[in-house]
């Protein structure tokens, strides 16, 4: 082909591949990274607030991914504990645990398959 570039006989260090996964239910965006990490971070903090600020997000735009995802999947995946003497909090359901734990395998198997046709190809 003219004009094409023979990658094979070049120096290929330092290439790499990169994708980027996410799901959609009815073609809007449902769970990818940044609502997993949101997931991963109420868990750890126990708070949505909390949560938020380490992404860099604010609550709201936190709590209208949280509505979207639990109104799409029909379940939910925070619970809420209202404060008192121990204080409030919110956690993860175990479906919400449940969801992680598929995103993150599914992402694992992508990138596994991604970087063995990277390889063959490159």
């Amino acid at each position: 082909m003219k004009g094409s570039v023979n990658i094979s006989k070049k120096r290929k260090t330092g290439m790499t591949v990169k994708s980027k996964v996410w799901i959609e239910i009815q073609g809007l965006p449902f769970f990818g990274e940044g609502r997993r990490d949101l997931l991963n971070n109420i868990e750890t903090t126990g708070s949505i607030s909390q949560a938020a600020k380490q992404l860099g997000i604010s609550y709201k735009k936190a709590w209208s991914y949280i509505t979207s995802m639990e109104g799409r999947l029909g379940i939910n995946l925070v619970k809420k504990q209202v404060g008192g003497k121990g204080g409030g909090g919110t956690a993860l359901t175990e479906e919400g645990k449940a969801l992680i734990d598929k995103f993150d395998k599914l992402l694992a198997g992508t990138q596994e398959a991604i970087d063995i046709s990277f390889k063959e190809i490159f």
